[in-house]
């Protein structure tokens, strides 16, 4: 069984011109961090034209799906029939994308498959990180 899952979505960049234009980007999870997910984007899409990844926890989209959630760098909503906005706030500026909700979705229920959510916990090799820190210290 894979241990990671990997999603192409379709995001709608939200600017100051009236059209929206489409960015590829894709959901990633890796049931080695079983909390997280890592959205990316690829260099054509991103103003500094490098690939920018963003990680947030897998809780905050699938909550911010149903209400708006999040305090921080990522912030996520729903909008319409079938849309959920993204916020990522950066020292450089906003981003702010919308992701067809039936995507988020099928990628959360992917996710949950590999790792059913309340057992994360059960995928952390806690022996594992701890002899990382004490070897790095």
């Amino acid at each position: 069984m894979s241990i990671v899952i990997e999603q192409p979505v379709e995001a709608r960049l939200v600017a100051a011109a009236p059209r929206m234009p489409s960015i590829p980007a894709t959901l990633h999870y890796d049931r080695r961090d079983p909390f997280a997910v890592r959205m990316t984007f690829p260099a054509p899409a991103t103003l500094e034209g490098v690939e920018v990844c963003w990680t947030f926890s897998r809780e905050l989209l699938a909550a911010g799906m149903k209400e708006a959630e999040g305090h921080g760098d990522v912030r996520v909503r729903p909008y319409g029939y079938d849309r959920t906005v993204l916020e990522f706030h950066a020292p450089e500026g906003t981003a702010v994308v919308h992701v067809r909700s039936s995507e988020i979705r099928r990628f959360l229920e992917a996710t949950s498959e590999l790792v059913p959510v309340g057992l994360e916990h059960l995928q952390l090799d806690l022996d594992h990180g701890l002899a990382e820190l004490m070897r790095d210290a």
